[in-house]
């Protein structure tokens, strides 16, 4: 599809969502949303002419964007986070909204129900929304179950957390229920992310200390060494504990980092509505400076010693393109897609291919890093 057609597609499509679709999401209550656009996105996903009708309306391709990280080829830079596809259901329509690739989960070690509702809500103002979801999935075993042997049209990494449960406040039953969902989900997919900072579970986020990171991936690096680890970290890390962090992961199978989950702090000067929920993580343009920070400390420390993922307040090309330019390798969104439209995919990485030719870049790959 010729490049004019496509930034005309986009706008048709924004100005729908923006003056029609988002208006009328937003009068509804969020979670019943989501589980409605997930129902939607399964039954499209089960017809040809459903992928292929999505595929017209959202898709683009470019061969700038293409990049072959740890060995996986990846069409574009720009996925899916994981919180939005808990059940691993959308992985075939996924493709057609135009995902370079995917992130389902967090998948846990037993079923859980997650936390009581309400366990989602927005903030328009912030341009933010508050999670307190509680790792709220089918478990490893029905889930792997499912995907065992599909292959997937896009990368698809999978998340895996502890079980949001009363047991796992020992950290020793905690580290064997991360192990059971690590082993489970760990052949499916093309990478695993090792998520140890959800921010509304039982337990806290014990695996943030060094002591418990240790034992845990002591267990882990011992199950398989075949698909590439990914760790996901918490925006409220300071400094020196994100240091040391950083200093125990070389030591383990670990060769990528998600920048960032959740922030759980309520005096961010970037929230701006009059009222927060007192539970949850909040999302959005809230942690949008937090992990442009961290992607750079990180960077500058370890260089390309760790594939880096941003995520947190990528709305747009511009957005997105910071983070690279930080150290970014990869990007992720949720709630950039929820304020701008599913379209802003196709907005996105349309927009980074104009950005690389204005600075002369021929491929992508080309700007990770340039201003750390």
């Amino acid at each position: 599809m010729a490049e004019g057609i496509i930034h005309y597609r986009n706008k048709m499509t924004h100005a729908v969502y923006k003056g029609i679709l988002k208006p009328a999401f937003f009068r509804r209550d969020p979670e019943t949303v989501h589980d409605r656009m997930i129902a939607v996105g399964k039954w499209l996903s089960h017809h040809h002419a459903g992928q292929n009708l999505v595929g017209h309306m959202f898709d683009y391709n470019n061969p700038k964007l293409y990049q072959n990280i740890l060995g996986i080829d990846f069409k574009n830079p720009i996925g899916l986070s994981a919180g939005f596809d808990k059940n691993a259901e959308l992985t075939d329509i996924l493709p057609s909204v135009g995902f370079g690739f995917a992130e389902v989960g967090s998948i846990t070690g037993e079923a859980c129900d997650g936390n009581p509702k309400p366990r989602l809500w927005r903030l328009p103002k912030s341009e933010s929304i508050v999670v307190n979801y509680g790792l709220k999935n089918d478990g490893c075993e029905i889930i792997s179950r499912k995907l065992r042997g599909k292959r997937f049209d896009i990368p698809i990494g999978v998340s895996v957390a502890m079980t949001n449960c009363k047991e796992n406040t020992d950290i020793d039953l905690a580290v064997k229920d991360f192990a059971k969902a690590f082993k489970f989900m760990e052949p499916i997919g093309s990478y695993i992310t090792v998520n140890i900072s959800c921010p509304n579970t039982y337990n806290g986020q014990p695996f943030l200390e060094v002591e418990s990171f240790n034992k845990l991936f002591n267990v882990l690096d011992q199950i398989s060494n075949v698909k590439p680890i990914f760790i996901k970290l918490s925006p409220d890390l300071d400094i020196e504990k994100l240091d040391t962090i950083l200093d125990a992961a070389r030591a383990h199978r670990i060769q990528g980092i998600i920048c960032t989950n959740l922030t759980k702090k309520r005096n961010n000067p970037n929230i701006k509505d009059a009222s927060v929920p007192e539970k949850g993580g909040l999302s959005g343009k809230v942690v949008q400076e937090l992990s442009d920070d961290m992607i750079t400390h990180i960077y500058k420390r370890e260089g390309k010693r760790f594939v880096i993922i941003g995520s947190g307040g990528v709305f747009s090309a511009e957005d997105a393109y910071k983070k690279i330019r930080l150290g970014a390798s990869l990007i992720q969104l949720i709630t950039g897609m929820i304020y701008e439209g599913p379209q802003v995919i196709s907005e996105i990485n349309h927009g980074l291919v104009k950005l690389l030719e204005r600075d002369g870049f021929i491929n992508i790959s080309e700007a990770i890093g340039r201003d750390s």
